[in-house]
């Protein structure tokens, strides 16, 4: 098995940082959704989620800068004239009209709306590190943050869904070639 270094750099940012950043906040959600009621250890599992909200939005900025500045100037690259578009993902989707909307609608909601995810989850951590215990004892401002949660969750499927068809129909090629241990 080999893979590129193109390709190694999409698998972190998809399947390690992106997939990750999902399941964390799946984890969350269900952290916000669980009733206000007092029990023992509140104090600890106030921290532990204000840590994990704060982890989600390292995953998120990871991911959505590795995105930006280290997999989409490889996306959008020119071919040169008379070379193989299979290096060249952006100009390959836009050379055949089956697959032309993939980036017409796939990559330019992508690039838009996985912005949303740092910011959303972002200003959630923001508030958790702020409030920290009020989270538990006033439900309008655990349902707000709830909310930017949601909405951040949401817009990670988005732009996971997309980037995974956009891999697949046009994957991101390249580079030196990596060899792991056998």
């Amino acid at each position: 098995m080999e893979f590129t270094m193109r390709g190694l750099w999409t698998m972190l940012h998809g399947m390690a940082f992106g997939a990750l950043y999902l399941l964390a906040c799946s984890g969350a959600i269900v952290e916000l959704m669980r009733p206000c009621q007092a029990r023992a250890g509140e104090l600890k599992d106030d921290r532990f989620l204000r840590n994990w909200v704060v982890g989600m939005a390292v995953l998120a900025w990871l991911t959505v800068l590795s995105g930006t500045y280290i997999l989409y100037p490889w996306y959008r690259a020119v071919p040169p004239v008379d070379a193989s578009l299979a290096a060249y993902p952006q100009a390959l989707l836009k050379s055949s009209a089956s697959t032309a909307a993939w980036h017409a609608i796939g990559m330019e909601w992508k690039e838009h709306v996985a912005w949303l995810v740092p910011i959303c989850i972002t200003m959630a951590a923001a508030v958790g590190a702020q409030y920290g215990s009020s989270l538990r004892r006033v439900p309008h401002l655990r349902n707000a943050v709830l909310a930017f949660v949601l909405v951040s969750f949401g817009a990670a499927g988005v732009a996971g869904f997309f980037g995974a068809m956009l891999n697949k129909h046009a994957p991101l090629e390249g580079g030196g070639v990596i060899h792991p241990l056998p």
